[in-house]
């Protein structure tokens, strides 16, 4: 069963690999533990995992004000995982571009 559902490549992400090279992010199905993240990371892309953080959002809800009134919605909630990887180790998500 696929746990991940994309790679994570935001500004701060981003900002996160360049201070920690070897730690990166991933979009993830909210019932997915550490141990089935870790095992999909490592069959996936060929990596050794070290650590696995996850994070849960809560959808938050939002309005806006147009032309046509007021419109209200609902932000999806999601979780997020950065995985730490063992020293050396990389993960390339531009390179089948």
């Amino acid at each position: 069963m696929a746990f991940i559902i994309k790679p994570l490549v935001t500004e701060k992400m981003t900002n996160i690999t360049e201070k920690k090279p070897n730690r990166f992010g991933f979009i993830v199905r909210p019932e997915a533990n550490k141990l089935e993240i870790k095992k999909e990371v490592e069959e996936l892309y060929h990596v050794t995992v070290e650590d696995v953080n996850t994070l849960r959002y809560a959808g938050k809800r939002s309005a806006r004000y147009t032309k046509a009134g007021l419109v209200r919605g609902q932000k999806n909630a999601f979780k997020k995982a950065i995985v730490t990887l063992k020293e050396g180790d990389t993960i390339d998500f531009y390179s089948n571009i």
